[in-house]
């Protein structure tokens, strides 16, 4: 196990207290990022290792418990907008809870997100592949996650599962994320519900519970673990290729992850109020524990077989390999067991910081060789599917974990 369970830290009590127990018995990984750096401003300071979801863990466990998922499952699927009333018949407990779930922070800046959808609209190509291919590529070597997809019950259909991590991206995009007629609120309330189920009913597998390093799943630094494999990775792989962006945008493309990760529920001390302080958490919380497990090369395996539904000669294994590869570096790759490719790797070494500045207007366009427009075809692809799959899409409540 990680250091102290939950569990121990409890018996721990008296005296020592959990923050005690924790900076006696694991200093290595002692939580030393401070909340005077986030959206907040002030907090305890608790580490977000021993932290969830007070409000909505006892709820789902209760609704799992009394056996009201399905009931709940079948009326929320006619909540799909932002504005739209809650649907009757809901337990009263769980609809006050999405009541107050549903709100927007006090914080959240309606100009910001605004302009937040001229900087996905502007970037929207770019935004697919690296949700896609850095982003979600990054996840199978976050060992909590992976194991924690894997073992769920969306690990048994992870064409669905995918999709359902693919709305998120969108609905977050979208030129109405936040308002009304939006659906990124509704997206983010649901998951949610299904993250607290999982915390309930991942530690009853005992397919997890032999390789977890934990007693219960997804904490608050998991999330943040996450959150940083995607608004983080994803600016900080603009910047390195030189994507001229203005700050203005650049801070409002943050501000719409920061009102995101606010309503899935991480608290607020936790989200970092600049990209220098996402930096500087990413640098303690994701980089160092990113590692090879057996279910996340199971789980890159099959994202990379994902682009045969809209290959036409331009997606494939191989291909998103070589993008992995390029986005990700030569080690994870190794440990994702990809090969190398004797074309893409080289050309996308010499020909993508060119292309990228063809893109942006830095370089004149009749200089573009013939891979820049397969580049640029490549990236129109890789946003039908890592965007795209956000069809009509439910996001349920699990009521099991993967069968075995």
């Amino acid at each position: 196990m990680d250091g102290l369970s939950r569990r121990n830290i409890l018996k721990a009590g008296g005296a020592l207290g959990a923050v005690g127990a924790l900076s006696i018995a694991s200093p290595a990984h002692a939580w030393t990022w401070s909340p005077t750096g986030s959206v907040a401003g002030t907090g305890a300071g608790l580490d977000p290792r021993w932290v969830w979801d007070e409000e909505a863990d006892p709820l789902v466990a209760s609704l799992l418990d009394r056996g009201d998922v399905t009931r709940v499952n079948t009326l929320l699927r006619t909540w799909t907008k932002n504005g739209q009333p809650l649907p009757a018949g809901l337990p009263a407990d769980l609809r006050d809870f999405m009541e107050r779930a549903r709100q927007l922070p006090p914080w959240a800046d309606q100009g910001k997100l605004d302009l937040a959808v001229e900087f996905n609209k502007k970037r929207g190509l770019y935004l697919g592949v690296l949700y896609g291919l850095a982003s979600g590529m990054m996840s199978t070597v976050i060992p909590k996650e992976a194991r924690a997809v894997y073992y769920s019950q969306g690990g048994a259909d992870m064409k669905d599962r995918i999709s359902k991590t693919a709305k998120l991206g969108y609905d977050i995009g979208s030129t109405n994320a936040y308002r009304p007629d939006g659906e990124m609120i509704v997206t983010a309330v649901k998951t949610r519900l299904v993250h607290a189920a999982v915390r309930h009913l991942l530690p009853q597998s005992p397919y997890w519970s032999q390789v977890a390093d934990e007693e219960i799943p997804i904490s608050q630094r998991d999330m943040m673990v996450t959150w940083h494999s995607l608004p983080t990775t994803v600016m900080q792989k603009l910047v390195a290729w030189k994507v001229p962006i203005p700050s203005n945008e650049s801070a409002a493309f943050l501000h719409s992850w920061q009102v995101g990760a606010h309503m899935l529920g991480i608290k607020d001390e936790y989200i970092p109020a600049s990209w220098a302080e996402a930096n500087s958490q990413a640098a303690q919380v994701l980089t160092p524990i990113l590692a090879p497990t057996p279910e996340g090369i199971k789980l890159a395996d099959i994202l990379l077989n994902l682009g045969s539904s809209v290959d036409a000669g331009i997606l494939s294994k191989p291909i998103l390999g070589a993008f992995t590869r390029f986005m990700l570096g030569d080690q994870i790759a190794g440990w994702l067991k990809i090969g190398r490719e004797p074309i893409w790797d080289p050309l996308l070494k010499v020909a993508w910081g060119p292309f990228v500045a063809v893109r942006e207007g830095l370089l004149p366009f009749p200089l573009a060789p013939e891979a820049y427009w397969l580049f640029d075809e490549f990236l129109r692809k890789a946003a039908l599917l890592f965007l795209s799959e956000a069809r009509p899409i439910s996001i349920e409540i699990p009521d099991s974990n993967r069968p075995s």
